[in-house]
């Protein structure tokens, strides 16, 4: 199939894309990488009446530090990510997770910005932003707000984004001299979205976890903070016991779901796996 008839405009800044999206609200889509949204475009899943090309804003582009934060563009590349030392400095759960999205012809094209703003619940840069407590900055006609990720995804492909609504950037927390991560997932074959999957980030000092955010992906309609097994985990010993009761946990905060792929009790086991995993890992 082929996409239905459209009108297209490559933009020259960001204030034209914002009157465009609030003249057409509903009607138009933004075109990044187009790595999600061309197959939806031909398949006639979407059929907008604009579409809007923003390749052209510069303003959109770049990986920078500023301040305490890492600030990188919506029209970033997720293979400018895959090669950026300040990602692998300054935000290495990325740099992790970075080389498991798809394939490498696709993360020359696809971006951070169309891969949040989709936010399909088995990617793998959605549950980075999550256990990284990023802050996503949305533009549109009234001014610019900035929306915690823990706060921005609500459901299964419902976001803070409005149809008037642009991503320009999302800002990482500078990771700290104790910051350790860890990320794994599930796939049937490389390159296809995950089965399962869990990124961390956390810190430990003195053989202690002083902090820890397990998000777990690929299992229910966002990536899901497992608050109860972080409890379990921070500012205490760790003898057998206590990881016994936070892999537990994991039954109470996170709402499994099967699918076609892969049944619930085996995303169960997997989510608890790898976090044993993880926990061994970084804790050594």
């Amino acid at each position: 199939m082929k996409p239905a008839t459209f009108d297209y405009v490559r933009a020259e800044s960001v204030d034209q894309v914002l009157v465009l999206l609030e003249r057409h609200a509903g009607s138009a889509k933004v075109l990044a990488g187009g790595q999600s949204l061309n197959p939806t475009l031909n398949m006639r899943l979407s059929a907008p009446d604009l579409l809007i090309d923003i390749n052209d804003l510069d303003v959109l582009k770049g990986i920078r530090v500023d301040g305490d934060m890492l600030r990188i563009g919506a029209l970033v590349r997720h293979a400018e990510i895959e090669q950026s030392e300040l990602v692998a400095t300054h935000a290495p759960l990325l740099k992790k997770a970075i080389g498991h999205v798809a394939h490498a012809a696709i993360r020359n094209r696809g971006t951070i910005g169309g891969n949040v703003s989709l936010a399909d619940p088995a990617s793998e840069l959605p549950a980075c932003c999550v256990a990284l407590d990023a802050s996503i900055a949305i533009q549109n006609k009234q001014g610019t707000r900035v929306v915690r990720a823990r706060d921005y995804f609500r459901d299964l492909y419902e976001t803070d984004l409005q149809e008037n609504d642009l991503m320009t950037s999302i800002s990482f927390p500078v990771a700290g001299e104790t910051a350790v991560c860890a990320f794994r997932e599930f796939v049937r074959r490389k390159g296809d979205f995950a089965s399962t999957g869990l990124a961390v980030n956390a810190e430990i000092e003195n053989g202690v976890f002083t902090s820890f955010s397990p998000v777990f992906f690929a299992v229910a309609n966002i990536p899901v903070l497992a608050a109860g097994v972080a409890q379990r985990l921070v500012d205490v010993a760790l003898t057998k016991e206590r990881i016994e009761q936070a892999i537990a946990a994991v039954d109470d905060d996170v709402d499994i779901t099967g699918d076609a792929y892969m049944g619930t009790e085996m995303k169960r086991h997997l989510a608890k796996h790898y976090l044993r995993e993880v926990i061994e890992e970084l804790y050594g």
